[in-house]
């Protein structure tokens, strides 16, 4: 059995030693949808998803424009459809745009058919919508699997953001080429800290946007300190409500304070990883016979 070798710290752009990131998922009414349709009769349900598109972006949008933060929203097909003037104000406001699904499935449930059709269904949608062919994706619950680099690969995309097993980016081997990989991990979701959805999300504990602000600062001064790529993951039907928008926008604008750390989109930091010319790496599905 070949072993994985972890990724290696790698170089930023000049005078940089380290890069953040602040994304945003625009999964709306998606996220429940995909495995409860029932819940589309649920109008308080819903109501909670549309949220984000209604208010919540707008909201972030008004953040990162006062401090000039270049951003990247991941956006399921079924959003762009249903509200196509909220995708276009994100591209307008100079903000990347990346694939997350058509319907915020996972692909880790689905048949490699399937995936196809939610990689060009949610492309199209894009394309449609927003006038852009995305170069970047995220997996809806980060559940890639392990064909989807394959995918990703064959439909032209850059980068992926959905792996856990590294502090720093790297290129993820696919056959004899490559995609950059992003990492992200689960204490830099929102979604985690403050979703509750009855009979939906379980435990209903909704944390307090200062403690939140704490753990993430935490994290993000601690990867700092390694030279590694701090990913927030944020959604606007969470983050974009005024008590946690205002405490996000406390946690940008200290990043912003530590002028060694390059805050950008993730197309950015892709591009520059993808400039290196690094090594890919090779990551092996489990041998349960091993």
């Amino acid at each position: 059995m070949s072993e994985t070798i972890p990724a290696k710290p790698i170089n930023w752009p000049a005078g940089k030693t380290a890069a953040a990131s602040f994304s945003f998922d625009i999964d709306a009414e998606s996220a429940i949808l995909n495995f409860k349709p029932s819940a589309a009769d649920q109008m308080s349900t819903m109501s909670h998803q549309s949220y984000g598109p209604l208010v919540g972006v707008t909201r972030i949008l008004d953040i990162l424009e006062r401090n000039q933060i270049k951003s990247t929203f991941f956006v399921p097909g079924y959003s762009a459809r249903r509200y196509p003037s909220v995708i276009k104000n994100i591209v307008a406001a100079g903000h990347e745009i990346a694939h997350h699904g058509d319907m915020h499935e996972q692909p880790a449930h689905a048949t490699p058919e399937e995936e196809v059709g939610f990689i060009e269904r949610g492309i199209e949608s894009l394309q449609e919508v927003a006038g852009i062919t995305p170069i970047g994706y995220r997996a809806p619950m980060w559940e890639l699997s392990w064909y989807t680099p394959q995918l990703l690969s064959k439909y032209g995309f850059l980068y992926d953001s959905s792996l856990m097993d590294s502090d720093y980016p790297y290129e993820l081997a696919v056959g004899d080429k490559s995609i950059v990989e992003l990492p992200i991990q689960w204490a830099l979701d929102d979604w985690e800290q403050y979703a509750f959805l009855p009979d939906i999300t379980g435990s209903g504990l909704i944390e307090s946007p200062t403690k939140v602000r704490e753990m993430w600062q935490l994290e993000y001064e601690a990867l700092k300190k390694v030279g590694g790529i701090f990913i927030l993951t944020n959604h606007p039907f969470l983050s974009g409500r005024p008590s946690r928008a205002e405490s996000l926008e406390t946690l940008i604008k200290h990043v912003l304070s530590t002028p060694e750390v390059w805050v950008t989109s993730l197309g950015e930091i892709a591009q520059h990883v993808r400039s290196l010319n690094l090594t890919p790496r090779v990551l092996t599905k489990p041998d349960l016979k091993a």
